[in-house]
């Protein structure tokens, strides 16, 4: 591991301002910046309040969000790579090797575990559990006797494939996924991650009111998550900004997870273009010729790492409280993207 690169003040001061001026105009009632190094150092930069609903009070380092996405990657993620390690899975078999018998075609558990974590399985890209409701058979059977929705090979978000990911986890374990998910994060010292529901309190930052109903407050944002009863492999985890950079800590500081840390250099290959300059490897979106790692999620959360010069970024906020939320906070990702790329 290459010696860590400090923020400097600068650094910090430019990550503080914008996360001040996103949250001025309007992108979020409040937010949370954790940035850190291999060695051990953080600082945590807050800006506005937690919600109208919690009064005048602020955002800090410990206030749980929504993490949306980020599941992706602090849950499943982790939870597939340790499942490699102890050959519950296989990167190159089909899902349906790892889910419960089903008899038949079932095209989409044809897809392999590699295709499903990097995005590139052909897989029904829109999401909509809701069409199953009432419906018999499991969720896991449903998903996969569906017809591909392309051919397998090019990038496409898709949040089936880590449903799947998660059902498959839960299988090959023979537990729940939030058990496996609260055992890993225990033991990597995220005390305050977990899945939903939370209680409505000051210290966790409410979401999304939607039309005819209560704001969204320790629930899951995620109506697909929701369905599935807020645990799932794409979405339904809570975390603050202090947990994340504990996971961001376990993955490249210098007492990093060994067995995460070689995941994470494993994931950090390409495996399908984006766009120009960003590509998929295992879970993460790579940038900067593949030196970055990063990963978003919808309510307004993200986290990047940089594991060449030891830096962490891990932003938290509820900016769906506010509305639509990429379009709102994209300067202030952007600006997190170069700050973590520039040394």
């Amino acid at each position: 591991m290459n010696q860590a690169v400090p923020f400097t003040s600068a650094d910090t001061n430019l990550l503080h301002d914008g996360l001040r001026q996103v949250i001025s105009n309007g992108a979020s009632p409040g937010g949370v910046l954790a940035c850190g190094t291999a060695g051990g150092d953080r600082t945590i930069l807050s800006a506005g309040v937690i919600a109208p609903e919690t009064g005048e009070q602020a955002p800090d380092g410990d206030t749980v969000y929504d993490i949306a996405s980020l599941t992706k990657v602090v849950a499943t993620w982790p939870l597939v790579g340790r499942a490699l390690d102890t050959d519950l899975l296989d990167l190159d078999a089909p899902a349906r090797d790892f889910l419960p018998p089903m008899e038949g075609t079932a095209p989409s558990a044809d897809a392999t575990i590699r295709q499903l974590i990097s995005h590139t399985s052909g897989l029904r890209a829109s999401t909509r559990l809701d069409l199953y409701a009432g419906a018999q058979q499991p969720l896991h059977e449903l998903i996969s006797r569906e017809p591909l929705e392309s051919a397998p090979g090019a990038h496409q978000y898709i949040n089936r494939g880590f449903i799947l990911l998660g059902l498959a986890l839960a299988h090959v374990h023979q537990r729940p996924l939030n058990d496996l998910a609260t055992d890993l994060w225990s033991e990597l010292g995220m005390a305050d991650t977990s899945y939903g529901p939370l209680p409505s309190t000051p210290r966790i930052a409410p979401t999304e009111q939607r039309p005819g109903a209560q704001r969204l407050w320790g629930s899951v944002h995620d109506e697909n998550a929701a369905t599935m009863g807020g645990v799932a492999g794409h979405a339904g985890a809570f975390a603050p900004a202090s947990d994340l950079a504990t996971y961001a800590e376990a993955l490249i500081g210098t007492h990093a997870d060994a067995r995460l840390g070689a995941w994470l250099r494993e994931s950090m290959t390409a495996h399908a273009e984006i766009e120009p300059g960003l590509a998929r490897g295992l879970g993460w979106i790579l940038a900067s010729g593949n030196t970055v790692a990063y990963h978003h999620g919808f309510t307004g959360t993200s986290l990047y790492l940089a594991p060449a010069t030891g830096r962490y970024i891990a932003l938290t906020t509820n900016a769906v409280h506010n509305g639509p939320a990429r379009t709102r906070i994209a300067p202030l990702r952007e600006l997190i993207l170069k700050t973590i790329t520039t040394t």
